[in-house]
């Protein structure tokens, strides 16, 4: 997994498919490092992904549940249609919000 800290910012860069084995390893490293680093806010960074399964879904919404506790909040970047239209009907946009950016 890779990831990035900015001071209480966790930026996760999701691997092109997001299926059972990646989520587990997604929510084993972002747990300790959202407890570690003292993490509030958690960016979930679409660029790389096509394919996310409900272990994703399950994933995103573990580490929302997790830094909603202390007032934290999770964003989306970089996801594309497929992804967004994934994370729209099951409801995950509803906690999450899915920032875009300028395409270059």
């Amino acid at each position: 997994m890779k990831y990035q800290v900015e001071e209480n910012c966790l930026t996760i860069f999701l691997p092109k498919e997001v299926d059972h084995h990646q989520a587990e390893e997604i929510k084993k490293e972002a747990d300790a490092i959202i407890e570690r680093s003292h993490i509030k806010y958690v960016i979930f960074d679409f660029g790389e992904t096509e394919f996310m399964d409900s272990s994703g879904i399950g994933a995103v919404m573990g580490r929302y549940r997790l830094v909603h506790l202390i007032g934290g909040e999770v964003w989306g970047v970089h996801a594309n249609a497929r992804i967004k239209k994934i994370l729209m009907m099951s409801g995950v946009t509803k906690i999450m919000q899915i920032y875009e950016e300028d395409q270059r």
